[in-house]
């Protein structure tokens, strides 16, 4: 009985009223409420309500703006350059994704990139707004250096995560959201909070030796390229983390690489550099979203390997845990997680707490 659920309304008051707290504007607060409810809904625990302490430390210190609001600094019909002016990554994003769907309307593809943001939740959830308007949706962030690269033992790169997400019939999708580490930071660190081993692949000690201690892990230690070590093909993670520092830190003239501080040390702005691309099928071959649909029928009707264990596409994990969110009336929490996300309310004077007593087996 480690787990508890909360109700999703809960959740969002919750991290609005301690973002708010901390002295972020109330649009601003929502905006990074809506980002780490859907993560945690999609299942993407780690950049969910699992990251709001490191959202408000920075509000706090002032190392992230409290107000202000993103320019457009150059532009084109089809790209823009944006400052995000230190705000909340949140709020740099839906600025973003919304100036690229803008322009794919009008000329087919926007391709945005952004400098001066923060740490932005799930790639996902930016992709995905170009859904609603039967578009390609792609997302890219830098983050700090927390991957080691092939043969190295420093840490160089971020996850770097991207997402490309495909609209399909009857509100189907192919939504590929994944860092180009072998998993997110945040995973590790559920495990480390929960007392558990990581599996061998995900992260190396300070001598760059894989390690299933998320202890070594996260202290001198760093994560792995998708693939892991070199005979498996971590150097093709590796490759991929280096392509979205392109898109991103590179493009955008943000920091980048081990340039950008270290993570969750708040000594100066984050400065990270991120990409949103928005394109229209329309302006390509008819049938787009027939030949999706087809597509994804294709691998989900094949036959699996182990009985019980069917074939998904990129997107049906996320929407399995939705459906499942969707049957316990609410999200399912380590209660660890709980706790410390209401002692950081306590500390600001948020009322209520996250509620512990809806115990799951």
């Amino acid at each position: 009985m480690n787990r508890c659920l909360v109700l999703q309304p809960e959740v969002q008051s919750f991290i609005e009223k301690c973002m708010v707290a901390a002295g972020a504007k109330p649009s601003h607060a929502k905006s990074l409420a809506d980002v780490l409810v859907e993560g945690d809904c999609r299942g993407h625990y780690s950049h969910g309500l699992n990251r709001m302490d490191m959202y408000v430390k920075d509000i706090q210190t002032g190392i992230c703006s409290k107000d202000g609001e993103p320019v457009i600094e150059k532009e084109s019909v089809a790209t823009a350059l944006v400052n995000g002016e230190n705000v909340l990554g949140p709020v740099v994003g839906n600025f973003c994704m919304d100036l690229a769907i803008k322009k794919a309307k009008d000329v087919g593809i926007g391709w945005v990139v952004a400098k001066g943001s923060n740490h932005y939740g799930i790639a996902g959830y930016y992709a995905m707004q170009a859904l609603k308007q039967d578009m390609i949706g792609m997302s890219y962030t830098n983050t700090s250096p927390l991957v080691v690269p092939t043969r190295a033992r420093d840490c160089t790169l971020g996850t770097n995560p991207i997402c490309v997400a495909a609209p399909a019939n009857d509100g189907d999708s192919f939504v590929l959201d994944m860092a180009t580490s072998a998993v997110a930071l945040g995973k590790v660190e559920l495990h480390h909070r929960s007392g558990d081993t990581i599996p061998e692949g995900w992260g190396c000690d300070s001598h760059g030796k894989p390690s299933t201690d998320p202890g070594k892990v996260l202290s001198g230690g760093g994560l792995l390229p998708i693939g892991g070590c070199e005979a498996t093909g971590g150097y093709k993670g590796y490759g991929l983390g280096m392509m979205v520092e392109v898109f991103c830190g590179i493009l955008a003239g943000s920091q980048y690489s081990k340039h950008i501080r270290t993570w969750k040390v708040t000594d100066r702005v984050a400065n990270l550099g991120q990409c949103f691309v928005a394109i229209n099928p329309e302006n390509f071959a008819p049938g787009f979203k027939d030949r999706m649909s087809d597509l994804l029928t294709l691998h989900r009707d094949l036959e699996p390997a182990e009985p019980g264990t069917p074939v998904l596409v990129p997107g049906d994990p996320e929407r399995i845990n939705i459906k499942r969110c969707k049957e316990l009336g609410g999200l399912s929490y380590h209660i660890n997680v709980i706790n410390h996300m209401n002692k950081v309310a306590k500390t600001l004077g948020v009322t209520p707490e996250l509620p512990v007593d809806r115990l799951l087996a």
